[in-house]
């Protein structure tokens, strides 16, 4: 099959199978997997024009509600933690596009700063996973989110057999920042923010997962008008390969929804050792990126 705009041609259904093998793992963790699709179009498919960044982010869009929707039908959607998330993430896109274009063509420093802080994230996510043994011994019931409580500085609700809360004002901050890094990288920002959520701040990540989803969702629908619409250097835009990102889009779409029904089955443990080798796929990434 023969996809014009990326300049590719291989199998129709390689494409959905690979997105639902990696989604349905990765969701479980909050990720889209996105970060993965994205090297295997490169160095597998051939796809290396700047429209296979849009593209990626055509394939969170096609996949992330499949996930969304799973999380929300079983109540385990934390709103107030996506609401912030969201409010937090886009203005930080936007500035980091902007960073990107202008003042930062080639990030190379920086790269290797943020490989370094999400070498930590990643060994403080392996600390947790030691110290966690227990096993899941809730029914289904339990996993919904309920009395929840918020202002303008904190939230909390109650979660399994525990009250969990965290502060409004931090979580912003956090998700401006890890914004400004998704748009300078082309990221949506859900492989930083998800381990640096369950890590660095304690939050349970079957909280987590379905608001990440969602705020890398929104992220997505920018990151692709912007892609689209606002000029690169040079005058020109980047729209997505469409014909290629439906067909990511479609396996990630069955792999993020049956991975989201599937996580409360998962061990917690199991799900965050998930988190910590995708942080640290992306910090070596990053570092290698530096010495070459």
């Amino acid at each position: 099959m023969t996809f014009p705009v990326a300049g590719i041609e291989t199998y129709w259904f390689l494409p959905p199978l690979v997105a639902f093998c990696i989604s349905f793992f990765t969701s479980m963790g909050g990720v889209s997997g996105a970060f993965l699709i994205l090297p295997f179009q490169m160095s597998v498919l051939g796809f290396t024009s700047p429209s296979v960044s849009s593209t990626n982010f055509l394939y969170n869009l096609m996949g992330i509600p499949g996930g969304v929707y799973r999380y929300i039908r079983e109540g385990r959607m934390c709103w107030p933690l996506a609401i912030v998330m969201v409010v937090g993430t886009l203005p930080g896109v936007l500035v980091g596009y902007i960073i990107r274009v202008r003042y930062l063509p080639d990030p190379k420093n920086f790269k290797f700063f943020v490989g370094i802080v999400l070498l930590y994230i990643g060994y403080r996510l392996f600390l947790s996973i030691r110290k966690n043994t227990k096993k899941n011994s809730y029914g289904e019931s339990s996993f919904r989110i309920e009395n929840i409580k918020y202002s303008l500085r904190r939230v909390s609700f109650d979660f399994l057999t525990n009250e969990v809360s965290f502060s409004v004002p931090l979580i912003f901050s956090l998700s401006l920042i890890i914004g400004t890094i998704g748009g300078i990288y082309g990221i949506g920002g859900g492989a930083i923010l998800a381990p640096f959520l369950v890590s660095v701040l304690g939050l349970p990540v079957y909280v987590v997962s379905g608001a990440v989803l969602l705020g890398t969702f929104m992220t997505s629908v920018f990151g692709l008008s912007f892609y689209s619409l606002i000029p690169l250097k040079g005058g020109v835009t980047a729209p997505p390969d469409w014909l290629l990102g439906i067909l990511f889009g479609l396996g990630g779409l069955a792999g993020m929804y049956l991975g989201a029904r599937a996580q409360k089955k998962m061990p917690e443990r199991a799900i965050k050792l998930i988190l910590a080798l995708v942080i640290l796929m992306v910090s070596g990434k990053y570092i290698i990126q530096f010495f070459r």
